[in-house]
């Protein structure tokens, strides 16, 4: 892929494509991963003189219809606390023929929750161009790793108009996960864990012929997930409450876990091993967690939204704990370990 950094950024008008999509509870923030895992690019595009940055999100499934609730306006004190310097403006989705009249003095701004028209999820060609004609955009960047698994109108249709180039966070993404599943150094740890062993099954499968080693925990483990390869660990003991309920995977289990990490180079983790949003069942996802963070020379993936929120929140704790990737991809890093050849990816120029 090529990069922003191919190519030349000077005096442009960028749209950045990034991932805004965070949870929310009585109109704050409660996980800015996805902003600042953002600033990296947008540092790299003001540093380099481009003349306008314009950053295009969503938020939430607001339908197609303007709704307060979905409002990105709550990024923009995040993005003038992180850059004090640079006037930050925030406009509505243009519509036809409309321009937005940006002041010469604002490097960045953040227009409105794509997901108010429903163009954005239609893929539709006349929305995307109607934000291009409003910006006079030159270059589109795509920096939000976790819609590129979507065929929208800014992940798709777009190309039909600007050259699409990779963002430093979707380059770091794709670096990474092609590391992991191309050319992983062994030993190689994949660790599987949630509820639905449907949406788990093919990720088992697609890591047999790559992993050393295998384990399962979670709620598909407690449900007697039943392995048909001797490379698979299934969590064998599980704390349970008064109701007799498995609810977080067993010291004994959590001891086994640890070994294999201590011995993996290439570790992948998706999914929590227990119900880790009560704390009394959080022990074997928090010491799963702590012990991969201590392993700084190994590639060390985590993945899938519930993991890499638990992950970023202990890290907050935990400023020691280092990971090589905690992914912002939710379902797009799944499909893209699965093989799958994801729209936003596909259209970033060769």
């Amino acid at each position: 892929m090529k990069t922003v950094k191919d190519i030349d950024v000077k005096d442009k008008n960028i749209l950045v494509r990034v991932d805004y999509n965070v949870p929310l509870k009585n109109g704050k923030i409660t996980d800015d991963l996805r902003i600042r895992e953002s600033f990296p690019t947008i540092d790299y595009l003001l540093k380099n003189g481009a003349k306008r940055i314009i950053l295009l999100s969503h938020l939430g499934r607001p339908e197609g219809k303007e709704n307060p609730d979905y409002s990105l306006r709550p990024i923009v004190k995040v993005l003038e606390n992180n850059y004090k310097k640079d006037k930050i403006g925030f406009y509505p989705l243009p519509k036809d023929n409309q321009s937005i009249p940006i002041p010469e003095n604002v490097k960045i701004t953040l227009l409105e929750n794509l997901r108010f028209d429903p163009g954005e999820e239609d893929n539709s060609p006349k929305f995307i161009r109607n934000i291009i004609a409003a910006t006079k955009a030159d270059i589109y960047v795509q920096d939000g790793f976790a819609v590129v698994h979507r065929a929208h109108a800014s992940t798709y249709a777009v190309k039909q108009y600007l050259p699409v180039y990779a963002g430093l966070l979707v380059e770091k993404e794709v670096k990474n996960l092609t590391k992991a599943i191309d050319n992983p150094k062994k030993p190689v740890l994949v660790i599987i864990g949630g509820s639905k062993i449907e949406d788990k099954a093919p990720l088992i499968e697609k890591f047999l012929p790559i992993a050393d080693k295998i384990i399962v925990g979670g709620k598909i483990a407690a449900d007697g997930y039943k392995p048909d390869d001797k490379k698979i660990y299934v969590a064998e003991d599980f704390d349970e409450d008064v109701s007799g309920n498995k609810l977080d995977v067993g010291p004994l289990s959590t001891a086994k876990i640890a070994d294999a990490i201590g011995e993996a180079n290439t570790i992948i983790w998706n999914g929590l091993l227990g119900y880790a949003e009560d704390p009394a069942f959080a022990t074997s996802s928090i010491i799963t967690a702590e012990i991969i963070g201590a392993k700084p020379d190994a590639t060390t993936i985590i993945c899938g939204g519930d993991t890499t929120g638990f992950v970023e929140n202990l890290v907050k704790t935990h400023q020691k704990l280092k990971y090589s990737l905690i992914s912002t991809g939710g379902g797009a890093a799944l499909e893209f370990l699965l093989g799958k050849k994801l729209p936003g990816l596909i259209v970033i120029e060769r």
